[in-house]
Parts: C-alpha cells; sequence; structure tokens
C-alpha cells in the first residue's frame, strides 16, 4: 500500500483499463523502477516511508509549485497561503506587480488578470518561508486556422524533383508551395518531421527517431539555394559542380532504376558540399544575418552543435563518449568545445542555412495563397543518443522508454524505444525545455502538427529491459502543457493539430478542443461503435470491418474541429485498399491477424460497405466503382463533413499503391526510403505531378469547396467526438 500510495503521489498509475470492465494491476518491479527513474528510491519498505516522509515534508514545507498557470483574463489560481503573504510578478517585459493575501485559504488569487507570458512568481509567508515559481499565462485557446482549407500531406524525402540530389528538399518543398497554392488553390502544406536525425552507418531513415526535435536536419537542404554557392570560384565550384554531377546520378537511379532512397549517400555528397560553402566568407549583410540567427537561437544552438562537433570525434552515441564529455556543462566539455571551435561553428552555419530555406518555403506558400503554409509535425519524442538527451539529460528519465500498453490489436504492447520527459524536471524548468521547442518548430510555420498528442496527459513508462507489459502511465499535467502549447501557437499565430488515433482516455478530446486544438479524423475509421450493422446488411461471419460491426458516420456527423483525411503515413494508400494490394503485402510480411483469405474477404466486405454508403449520398454513380472514380468520390465525402481542414495524401492523387511506412516492421520492409509513384510503381517528380491529369482530375473536386469560415458550421473552436474505440496508438517509425 505505501509505495502503491508513493507512485500516486508522483502521478504513477497503478492499475490501467485495457478494456472495459478490465483492469490490470502494475508490477511492484515497474513502479520500483518508474520511482527510481524520477529519484525516489522505493526499493525496500524502509525506503518507501522514508521517501513518502519526505514528500509529506516537502509539500508541507512548499508555498507554491514549480510552475503555475492562468488563462488570459482571469487571476491565477493559487493554493491556501497564510495571511499576510506578499506575493510579486516579474512580467516577462521586467514590469513588477505585487499584492498581498488579505484572507487565508483557497482564493483564486489576489493579483487579478495578467498579461499574456511567462513570468517570476514570488511568495513572501510572514513565517519567513519564500518561493519562487514561473507563471503561465497562456490564452483560452490556440488561434484557429483562418476559413476552411484543403492541403497535401507529403512526406518530403518522397518528393523528388529534377533538381533533388537524390531526395526531396526544402527547394522541392517551395515549389510544390508556389505550385499547389496558385494552381491548385491549397491551404496548406502538411509535412513528415524535419528533425535533426541520429548520424551513422545506416543513418535511421525514420522522421519520428530523432537526434534533436528542436533543430532541423540539413539533409533537407537544396545546395544551389545558399547564397554562398554561387560566390564558389575555381577549383572549389568544380569540385562543387563533380558533387552536383554524382547527385544527379543517385536521383536518376531513384527515378529511373528503382532504386531506394539512400538518405547516406545524399547526405555525404550535401556534407561534401555544405563543407566547401561553409569555407566561403560571408558578405557584411550575410554575416550580420548570421550573428542575429546565433544570438536568438543561444545556448540550445550551441549545445547542439557541440553535439554535432563531439558525435564526429567521439561517435553518435554521447552515452559512450569519454565520462567528462557526457556532462554538456562539465569543463572537460568547454574545453573540447574550444577545441572544435571551427566545427562547432559549421554546424552552427548548416542550423541557419536550413532555417533560411524553411523560412523562404513559407514565404513561398504565403505568397501563394496558402491561408495556413507549412504543417510541421512534432515527434513523440527522441533517440537516447541523441543531441536533446546529452543536452537536457535532467528534463528526461533515463532507463526509460515510451510506448504503448497491451489491447485488442497489440496483445504485447509497443516500445517505441525514445526515453521521456520527466513531468517533474519540467515542471521545475517552468516548461522552458517544452517551449524553447515550440518556439523553434513554429519560426516558420501556419500550424503544428503534434504526433501523439495524448502524450501532453500521460505517456506509457517502460523500464529497459521489461517487455511493453511490465510498463506504466505516467502523468504529466495537462493543463500546463496546454498553457505553453496555447502561449508559443498563439505569439506565432499558428494554429495546432493533434494526432488522437487510437487509445485516448476520457475527458482528453473535450481539454484539446477547449483550447482550441484540432483533431484528427481519418475516413476509414470515422464509425458508430455504439453497434448496428454496416451498409450492406449483415458481414459473413468474420468478415466485416476490422473494428467489429459499426456504421460509418454520415458526414454531418463528423467533428468540426479536425484535420480530415482518406489516409495517413502509416496507412495503405487508398488504391492499395481499394485493389486489396495491402492485405497481400501485409500478408507477405506476416502482418495480419488471421487467414489471409478471411482478411481479403474482410476487406472486400468493407469496400462494399463504403461503395455502398458514397452511392447512396450521391457521391458515385451507381455501378461506377472504378478506381479512380471511389478515390475522388472518397474526398468528395470528406468535403460533406465540416471539417476545418481536409488533408489530400499526395501519394493519393497519382494512385501510388505503396505505404511510406508499415508499422510493426523494420528491415522487412523500406520504410522511409520510396519516392511518390504512381499505379505502375514508376516514381513521379514534382513535375510530373504539376501535369499529372490524375492529380488534376481529383484536386478538381476541391475547386469548387467553401473555403471562408461560413463553410465550417464550428469556426470558433474544435469539439470533441464521442467517437468509440478505434485502432491503438502506433508511433510512426
Amino acid at each position: 500500500m505505501g509505495r502503491a500510495r508513493l507512485a500516486r503521489l508522483h502521478a504513477i498509475a497503478t492499475s490501467y483499463d485495457p478494456a472495459p470492465g478490465r483492469t490490470v494491476h502494475v508490477p511492484e518491479d515497474t513502479l520500483v523502477a518508474v520511482l527510481a527513474a524520477l529519484g525516489v528510491d522505493a526499493s525496500t519498505p524502509e525506503a518507501v516511508r522514508a521517501a513518502l516522509d519526505a514528500h509529506e515534508a516537502s509539500a508541507g514545507r512548499a508555498l507554491l509549485p514549480p510552475t503555475v498557470t492562468a488563462r488570459a483574463g482571469h487571476p491565477p489560481r493559487l493554493p491556501d497561503l497564510p495571511e499576510g503573504t506578499v506575493l510579486g510578478v516579474r512580467t516577462e517585459d521586467g514590469a513588477l506587480l505585487g499584492a498581498e493575501v488579505r484572507d487565508g485559504g483557497a482564493h483564486p488569487g489576489p493579483l487579478g488578470a495578467l498579461p499574456l507570458g511567462a513570468h517570476e512568481l514570488t511568495a513572501d509567508a510572514p513565517d519567513g518561508r519564500t518561493a519562487r515559481a514561473r507563471l503561465l499565462v497562456a490564452p483560452d485557446a490556440v488561434p484557429a486556422p483562418p476559413g476552411r482549407s484543403h492541403g497535401f500531406l507529403v512526406q518530403l524525402y518522397s518528393l523528388l524533383s529534377r533538381q533533388s540530389w537524390g531526395m526531396g528538399d526544402l527547394g522541392d518543398l517551395a515549389d510544390l508551395a508556389a505550385w499547389s497554392g496558385r494552381a491548385l488553390g491549397t491551404g496548406f502544406l502538411q509535412l513528415n518531421p524535419l528533425h535533426a536525425a541520429v548520424p551513422g552507418a545506416p543513418t535511421d531513415p525514420s522522421p519520428y527517431r530523432p537526434s534533436s526535435r528542436r533543430f532541423p536536419d540539413p539533409v533537407h537542404l537544396r545546395i544551389a539555394d545558399i547564397p554562398e554557392y554561387a560566390r564558389l570560384t575555381g577549383e572549389d565550384r568544380a569540385r562543387a559542380d563533380a558533387l552536383a554531377a554524382r547527385a544527379g546520378e543517385l536521383r536518376d537511379g531513384v527515378l529511373e532504376r528503382g532504386e531506394l532512397i539512400d538518405r547516406d549517400a545524399v547526405w555525404a555528397l550535401k556534407r561534401e558540399a555544405l563543407e566547401l560553402l561553409c569555407a566561403v566568407p560571408l558578405s557584411p549583410g550575410r554575416r550580420a544575418a548570421y550573428c542575429d540567427f546565433l544570438a536568438g537561437q543561444g545556448r540550445a544552438l550551441d549545445d547542439h552543435a557541440t553535439w554535432c562537433a563531439l558525435a564526429e570525434a567521439h561517435g553518435p552515441d554521447w552515452r559512450a563518449w569519454p565520462a567528462a564529455l557526457r556532462d554538456p556543462r562539465s569543463p572537460e566539455t568547454a574545453r573540447a568545445r574550444h577545441r572544435l571551435l571551427d566545427r562547432v561553428d559549421v554546424h552552427c552555419r548548416l542550423a541557419w542555412y536550413t532555417d533560411q530555406q524553411l523560412a523562404a518555403a513559407q514565404r513561398a506558400a504565403r505568397e501563394a495563397g496558402m491561408a495556413v503554409g507549412l504543417v510541421h509535425d512534432l515527434a513523440v519524442g527522441v533517440h537516447p543518443s541523441g543531441a536533446d538527451t546529452w543536452a537536457q539529460q535532467d528534463a528526461y528519465a533515463s532507463g526509460m522508454s515510451i510506448g504503448a500498453p497491451p489491447d485488442a490489436f497489440n496483445p504485447h504492447g509497443q516500445d517505441w524505444g525514445l526515453p521521456p520527459w520527466r513531468p517533474d524536471a519540467l515542471a521545475a524548468a517552468g516548461y522552458a525545455p517544452y517551449r524553447e521547442l515550440l518556439r523553434g518548430l513554429l519560426r516558420h510555420a501556419g500550424a503544428l502538427r503534434i504526433d501523439h498528442v495524448m502524450g501532453l496527459f500521460r505517456l506509457w513508462w517502460i523500464p529497459e529491459g521489461r517487455p511493453p507489459t511490465e510498463g506504466a502511465y505516467v502523468r504529466y499535467d495537462g493543463e500546463a502543457m496546454l498553457a505553453a502549447l496555447a502561449l508559443e501557437a498563439h505569439r506565432a499565430g499558428a494554429a495546432v493539430i493533434g494526432e488522437d488515433l487510437g487509445t485516448v482516455e476520457p475527458g482528453v478530446r473535450e481539454a484539446l478542443a477547449d483550447r482550441g486544438v484540432l483533431g484528427t479524423s481519418v475516413l476509414w475509421f470515422e464509425r458508430d461503435y455504439g453497434g448496428g450493422a454496416g451498409a450492406d446488411g449483415d458481414a459473413p461471419e468474420g468478415d466485416g470491418p476490422a473494428g467489429g460491426e459499426a456504421r460509418i458516420l454520415a458526414p454531418g456527423e463528423w467533428r468540426a474541429g479536425c484535420l480530415a483525411t482518406v489516409t495517413t503515413h502509416d496507412l495503405p494508400p487508398t488504391a492499395a485498399r481499394l485493389t486489396g494490394e495491402d492485405v497481400t503485402l501485409r500478408a507477405r510480411l506476416g502482418l495480419l491477424a488471421g487467414p489471409p483469405d478471411r482478411e481479403h474477404r474482410r476487406a472486400a466486405y468493407e469496400l462494399r460497405e463504403w461503395i455502398g454508403e458514397l452511392t447512396r449520398h450521391g457521391l458515385l454513380p451507381e455501378g461506377a466503382g472504378d478506381e479512380e472514380a471511389v478515390i475522388r468520390a472518397v474526398h468528395r465525402f470528406l468535403l460533406r463533413t465540416p471539417a476545418r481542414m481536409i488533408g489530400v495524401w499526395l501519394p493519393d492523387a497519382v494512385g501510388d499503391r505503396r505505404p511510406q511506412n508499415v508499422p510493426g516492421t523494420w528491415r522487412e520492409y523500406p520504410n522511409w526510403r520510396l519516392p511518390i509513384a504512381g499505379p505502375d510503381g514508376r516514381p513521379r517528380t514534382l513535375e510530373e505531378l504539376a501535369a499529372s491529369p490524375r492529380l488534376h482530375a481529383l484536386m478538381r473536386e476541391f475547386s469548387g469547396a467553401a473555403t471562408g469560415p461560413a463553410a465550417c458550421p464550428d469556426a470558433g473552436r474544435a469539439t470533441p467526438d464521442a467517437r468509440g474505440p478505434e485502432r491503438s496508438a502506433t508511433l510512426n517509425g
């Protein structure tokens, strides 16, 4: 009992409910390990008693929690404070405010309404106790996307053009934005995470296991667009041109010979070219801009660049470095940084180049008329050996990995191999690591997608060496996380989309909607799980939809506060689903839940059900079941919903059959290494996409769609839905 109480005091759940009416208790060993990761010894009864006593004593002394939140126009809700306690606030701009508690006990606080920002709150009690806390004053909600819009979902690496060096780059992104905004009226482009990867041989191609979420990866740079490229002369220019020629061979291998995208080969060429460019002296104007960038990024960039320089010398896993270098603040690390100053500057320069090209892509999007522009993606975590965990070791729980508990779809659970943030460390830091991360991602974005947004409230922690079945949920302060998100999104003028597919605890969608965070609604999962047969009547035994018999939701039953899509990067392209190729692929990979013939029958049943639904709504002519007609019809279905944003998976527009990622596979499938292709499997360049009759036929469905606020019944605020269980949470990697 004592250990369970100690766990709950530290926001660790001692049980969870994988299904209605079923409760699973967390093993004692797991509680001991998770508490240890939070700095609490619970290994023996004596240690538990000592930890409980220490917690009680600390709570009795504390006047304020480490972080206090307030909504705009409302005073902060403070804990009980002794009468006569003097409160002070130093705002972000240096203004000083004060008040005195005249009546003890619970109260909303005597400070009144405060300006938006991350302020410093102090308390001085008559008994001599003092406290200091971070006060986050945030808007009620994140900005809403302007009007109603449609756009493309695209994995940038897969978007090759005739200018690419073997994979899609930021120049291709700017060109896609300019063309699709002007020619197709698109309002946004949602991207895969562009976070910096952990270098290796080979580099993990998954964009969801980065070294750093704070800084983008320079592998995405368009070399020829860097101004210093034009200033290369003589032998250096000849070398750069030779590298470009070799990059053309890589590109042709992907486009013409069916080779996979080779990120490492691309980076080897770009790195050599970038070394040449970094040796070119900056013009006075460029030097001033670079210095401004360095000043604005501060210690975060210095740490990131130092890690990159040390990784070149000692390998990409800082946990294997000499002991003194594992501490970013040690004297030895400072001396090493000084010795490697030239390399540190190179990596700072690469971050600047990448930032400039991201700015150019967002500028191209807005100049093309896009209401939102770029939608960046925030991965749920970082690699344990990367730059972020080295620079912010106190913020991460050592020896822990996040994942998902067992459920009906994943009976063994999932381990994603990513260390979690410590909720106590985030609170103690006033959520500064999280706020700085958001600020960096929102610099050149009209919106942000948050992968596994449920992680703002709780995450499944798995002790190192244990199976996912032996994990525990650890809770985060959802109100504080949302306050930080609302504050930074407000400052950037950016909307926020939460990926809320999978197992979602009660109240989370409502809390997100209350803050204006849009959800994610995928066509195939939008059903009423309260019962009732599908559109085709009762399915043969075992042949119904994978989620059980459930009525397809009519367009008007969808929530307005969402990004609505037909598919995602973790699901089969629509053409593969229509032809049954997705089942064939999963059978080959050993991923089917049942015999292949049964799964094919189930898929065929679901397709008949959907064709019937589309026909009934007048979206598909009777008897018209060809692939292109159905793909256009399901997108017309999305247009009938009140969704604020409607996303088209770019590969769907040209009939691609190959998924970009098959969860549950690693070497068995070339995840994150495929270019966009047509139905024949031949890669399609950006130039071919722009000229594709099939793409233009699909996008004409959107040409008459209403795009103003009147098109959306609930334009002011996202609304939760009451959907039943969907698929289990699946990491994108």
